[in-house]
């Protein structure tokens, strides 16, 4: 008996160090049972012992669910701030991510504008033409109207009617011009208006734009018709501004009119040379 004893003292102890309504509760139960228990102490029968025996079992019980809330909110409070530090650490570690794409996608494109400069660079040394190079600043592109504004103005030597080019293809001429910008009016535009000629044949024309993509080709000779070969189109230089030779696109027959894909994207265009004059060792192409 003297064990039920000491197991009566663990829980009454147990049920002491437990504190709220519910352990108060509890250590009332284990009095009283106590009470019971040291009241049949003495007694051997058989019966007594089984009934010590479930009291016993009772005895833990209460006081396993007298000391589990306590339990379970620790466990609960470690839960929520492991869960919360992950949550933090994830948030820290998706910025860190997007701040890395940002710096990947900043050095992409510095390292496209930088290819796009070292052509450009390329394609002076070869040109027959003394050019300024300038960058695309403004697009003031409409359905049917066509221009972009330019970086350099009469401060970099540029005037009216000079011919703008891409990768060394016309993309069109100077129409405004400022002390630090100027403004191009494209090939494609309704206004754009561009002597040309079609070669194999050296047939004359207009290059008028359309509003579209592509310009046609008017005020070709009658009954012209295009040629097996590429059928190229330079400028004339019949105007007196452009100069000729530049290469400007192909003649392509568009069911019953002629058109003319441009060399030169009017959509892509970043960075533009504008000719100032042409070399002196260089003739028409």
């Amino acid at each position: 008996m003297s064990t039920s004893r000491d197991d009566f003292s663990i829980a009454i102890r147990s049920a002491l160090l437990q504190r709220g309504a519910k352990q108060k509760f509890s250590l009332f139960v284990l009095i009283l049972v106590s009470i019971f228990i040291f009241a049949l102490d003495n007694a051997k029968l058989k019966p007594i012992e089984t009934l010590r025996s479930f009291i016993n079992d009772g005895i833990y019980r209460i006081s396993a669910i007298s000391s589990s809330p306590i339990k379970f909110s620790g466990a609960t409070k470690d839960f929520f701030v492991k869960h919360i530090f992950v949550y933090k650490e994830n948030e820290k570690l998706k910025y860190e991510i997007e701040e890395l794409k940002n710096k990947n996608f900043e050095t992409l494109y510095l390292r496209t504008e930088n290819n796009k400069l070292q052509n450009i660079l390329q394609l002076e040394k070869e040109s027959p033409y003394k050019a300024v190079n300038a960058k695309v600043i403004l697009d003031k592109n409409s359905p049917y109207l066509n221009s972009v504004i330019i970086n350099k103005g009469t401060n970099s030597g540029i005037k009216l009617g000079m011919p703008v080019l891409s990768k060394g293809n016309l993309a069109g001429r100077i129409v405004e011009v400022n002390f630090i910008s100027s403004r191009i009016l494209l090939l494609n535009d309704l206004n754009s208006r561009i002597p040309v000629v079609v070669s194999p044949k050296g047939s004359q024309a207009i290059l008028a734009g359309v509003g579209k993509k592509n310009p046609s080709l008017q005020y070709l000779p009658e009954n012209f018709q295009l040629s097996d070969k590429e059928n190229l189109v330079f400028t004339s230089g019949k105007d007196g501004v452009l100069f000729p030779g530049i290469p400007v696109g192909k003649a392509i027959l568009n069911e019953d009119e002629i058109l003319v894909k441009l060399l030169s994207d009017p959509d892509q265009i970043k960075f533009v040379s504008i000719a100032l004059e042409q070399q002196a060792d260089v003739g028409a192409r």
